[in-house]
């Protein structure tokens, strides 16, 4: 039984051999004229969501009292917010933290903060100077929605790879080669930033339309860049 099991192993250890033999050497197979291209496609693009941040704040000699205090001011901005569904809000961390004096506690400070959202930002400005009648302004900022971010990125994606192919030909051509393949391509979009504009201070007392914040939006570039290697044939 043993004699005729010889051959068979014999026939597997030399397909193992030849096979792993084969796979290095196409592992260290030496590739010749490779060139990496890289190109980029941007485009300028409005920013069209507007984003700010209100907030409630105390200081005082109780933090429970002080608390109910912050606590019905966000429920009024919240009551008031709710009423546009255009904006989208979210309350944000609340924080209670001690006031020293001469390395004892003299007093708190409590305070949240609301975030809203909204791609109506006339109506986003009246509303916030309506908030500021009973909150303050922390931040304002406008950026690029997802949904349009998306839409320039398909334009940008197909303009940058008939770049990346236009650069391949031109490659092709001017060194005399027949043909070109594609040995790795990789494709990147930029991401989007937050454009601040800052607004100082104003008293709470304020009617709300004197309160509503001046906006200019802006614009940002977004771009697209194509990279990868490829074969002269």
């Amino acid at each position: 039984m043993m004699i005729k099991l010889i051959p068979t192993l014999t026939a597997l250890l030399l397909f193992s051999s030849l096979y792993f033999s084969n796979a290095w050497a196409h592992e260290h197979e030496t590739h010749y004229d490779r060139v990496h291209l890289s190109v980029s496609a941007s485009a300028q693009l409005e920013n069209d969501t507007m984003v700010a941040t209100v907030y409630a704040q105390e200081e005082g000699g109780q933090a429970a009292e002080l608390s109910g205090i912050v606590n019905k001011r966000i429920r009024r901005a919240l009551d008031l917010v709710k009423t546009y569904p255009e904006i989208k809000h979210q309350t944000n961390t609340y924080s209670s933290s001690p006031i020293y004096s001469n390395k004892k506690i003299k007093g708190w400070r409590v305070s949240q903060s609301l975030r809203l959202e909204s791609k109506d930002m006339t109506l986003m400005s009246d509303v916030l100077g309506k908030l500021q009648l009973d909150l303050a302004l922390q931040s304002m900022q406008f950026t690029v929605s997802p949904e349009s971010k998306n839409q320039q990125d398909e334009k940008l994606i197909d303009k940058a790879l008939q770049a990346f192919e236009k650069r391949a030909q031109q490659v092709v051509k001017k060194l005399g080669r027949k043909n070109y393949k594609i040995v790795d391509i990789n494709i990147s979009t930029s991401g989007i930033r937050g454009v601040r504009q800052q607004r100082p201070m104003r008293a709470m007392t304020m009617a709300a339309a004197d309160s509503a914040p001046a906006i200019s939006a802006g614009e940002q570039t977004v771009s697209v860049t194509v990279s990868g290697n490829i074969e002269l044939e």
